[in-house]
This record gives structure tokens, sequence and C-alpha cells, in this order.
């Protein structure tokens, strides 16, 4: 059994240890993943510039592969050059903060890591773990976070994927870790409604020229069922099944062009 990791925070990121430390007794783990934070980078794809591969020593003194690029190259590296066959999972994470809500899947880097994956075929798992301090979310390298209980989880669902594959008609699974966990169960939900309200914030440089930096207001939580509600109000390890085709009703769009 072989194992791709990958995220959006970067090769040096301490979840991605965690990810790797919670599976490698299930399987053989190759850690591969962008050498920069990525964070809302989502699916995109570098076509225009040429990419880089380099070898990281990890903390834990194995060895993984940083690509000079997003989380969607470091994918698309990692199965068409460094690994010699196809893994069978994928494991995108452990994110610091939470991708819950619909417009998560385009805006994730680390939801874009797990799309790449799972279009291949790949039985694929997104983590993210809830933080209560802003200032950690974006920053690279080690930080002082509790990822024992994600581990925990991911190891309990990634046995069972490994085992079993995934559900019918399911292409990944996105699991989002509350910081205080009510229990050890998996909470199976929805995917809420947008979680962030955009903010822009005008600043001027010292020739007092414009410039703007986007940042998001967090949206009150969603109804009971969705992810947002029972990972914030109800501290629950809630996970959602995916699917990449995004393909509307079609009689609906042949009725309405009568």
């Amino acid at each position: 059994m072989k194992a791709l990791i990958s995220n959006d925070d970067g090769i040096t990121a301490s979840g991605i240890l965690a990810a790797k430390k919670a599976v490698e007794d299930l399987c053989d783990c190759y850690v591969i993943a962008p050498e920069t934070q990525q964070s809302g980078i989502g699916h995109a794809l570098t076509l225009y510039d040429p990419l880089r591969v380099n070898e990281y020593t990890l903390r834990d003194g194995s060895i993984g592969y940083g690509v000079s690029g997003t989380p969607t190259d470091a994918v698309t590296l990692a199965l068409f050059e460094i690994m010699d066959e196809k893994p069978d999972i994928m494991i995108s994470g452990i994110n610091t903060g939470f991708n819950i809500g619909k417009a998560e899947l385009t805006t994730s880097g680390t939801l874009g890591a797990a799309i790449e994956a799972a279009s291949f075929g790949i039985p694929t798992i997104a983590i993210s773990l809830e933080v209560t301090r802003d200032d950690i979310k974006f920053e690279n390298g080690e930080i002082q976070i509790d990822f024992d209980f994600a581990g925990k989880m991911l190891h309990k669902l990634a046995k069972i994927v490994l085992k079993k594959g995934l559900p019918e008609g399911t292409d990944l699974l996105n699991v989002n870790i509350p910081a205080k966990p009510s229990d050890e169960d998996f909470e199976v939900v929805t995917l809420g409604d947008r979680m962030y309200s955009p903010v822009v914030h005008e600043r001027r440089d010292p020739r007092g020229k414009p410039y703007y930096w986007i940042d998001g207001e967090l949206y009150e939580l969603n109804k009971p069922g969705s992810d947002g509600y029972e990972l914030r109000e109800k501290q629950k390890t809630t996970i959602t099944p995916i699917k990449i085709d995004q393909t509307s009703d079609m009689s609906l769009l042949k009725k309405w062009l009568e």
C-alpha cells in the first residue's frame, strides 16, 4: 500500500508531518507538497513557468519533496514524475484551519490538491483542523498545534478507505476536526453556505498610490446538519462526501431553452 500526502501549507508544515505519522503504519508514505504557503490558491495549475522539485529532510528524518508551485502542481508531479505507480490513497492536509462551506471547494488549496488526485480515481481524504488563533493559519514551518486527535481520526478513516475504498458516487471525503472535539465520532454533513464575506482593505503606499488587501469576515453559522454548524456549534468531526462531477439537472436546462 502506498499513500501520497500533500497540502497547501507547504512541505515544512507541521500538519503534513502529522498526517504522515497518522498513516505510516498502514502504508508507505510519499510526502510531496508545495515548497511555500499556498492557501487560497484553489485548483490552480502552473503553465507558464518551469517547476523545480527539491528534496527535503523532514523533521522525523524521512525524505519529502518540495515543489516550486501550487498544490495541484505537487500532485501532478507526484503522480507523473516522482512516484512509480498510482497510490492507493491520497491525503491532503492536515490543514491548519477549517475548510468548510461550498466556496472552499474552489478557493482552498487543500481541496485543490485533493480534487486533482481524486480526478484520477485515487481514493482521497482532505482533512483540516480548526484553530482558535487567526495568526497561525498561514504560517510556514513548525507551529505549536496539537494534531494528535486529528491524526487519530485520520488513521481511523484511512484504515476504512484502504479496506473498502470510497462509497459509490463519492470521489473524495472532506473532513474537518474541531479545536475542542466533543466525541470521537464522524458526523456526516452537507456543505454549508459561504462562510466568509469578502472584505477589501484599501491602503496607500509611500507615494500615495492605493493598494488593496483582500480579507474575509466570518458569517453567522449555517443551519444544523451543515459542516459549519456541526463543527463550530457542536464541536463534531464533520465528514462530507464530495463528487467532482458538478453537472446540474440537464432536463431543467433543456426545458429552460425551449
